[in-house]
């Protein structure tokens, strides 16, 4: 299972070349397998973006959601263990979305698809792969 970090989710939707070839590849196989999960968090953080103006989505957010569902995203829910995971890091900045992210992906076993930098080298045991390859 791989877990797509907001941006990626964003990238790999909007067909953003910013996203690397790499990767996009690799959430393209993991999607042929049903294998491809973003945290909910994911949903929450996107719907903040377009209410500050930050992005626009050609629909509501609710049908965003509702079609990459559709399509085959796993969406995995914020239980009590993933919230007490991430409270947990050490040396990890404080964006909750992005705790709630990486111990989505650590509680799972996944990989993580992110171009976050500070997740990117953090070395907790979190295995990830950077967006932009």
């Amino acid at each position: 299972m791989i877990v797509l970090d907001t941006h990626a989710l964003l990238w790999m939707d909007c067909n953003d070349a910013t996203l690397g070839p790499a990767s996009r590849r690799l959430i393209e196989d993991a999607w042929r397998t049903d294998t491809v999960a973003v945290s909910a968090i994911s949903f929450w953080e996107v719907a903040m973006l377009i209410q500050r103006g930050r992005i626009v989505l050609p629909v509501a957010v609710e049908s965003w959601r509702a079609e990459l569902l559709q399509a085959g995203i796993q969406e995995i829910p914020i239980d009590g263990r993933i919230a007490l995971l991430a409270t947990s890091f050490q040396d990890l900045h404080q964006d909750p979305a992005d705790r709630f992210i990486v111990a989505t992906a650590m509680h799972h076993g996944a990989l993580l698809v992110t171009a976050d930098s500070k997740i990117l080298e953090w070395q907790a045991g979190l295995t990830s792969q950077d967006a932009r390859v």
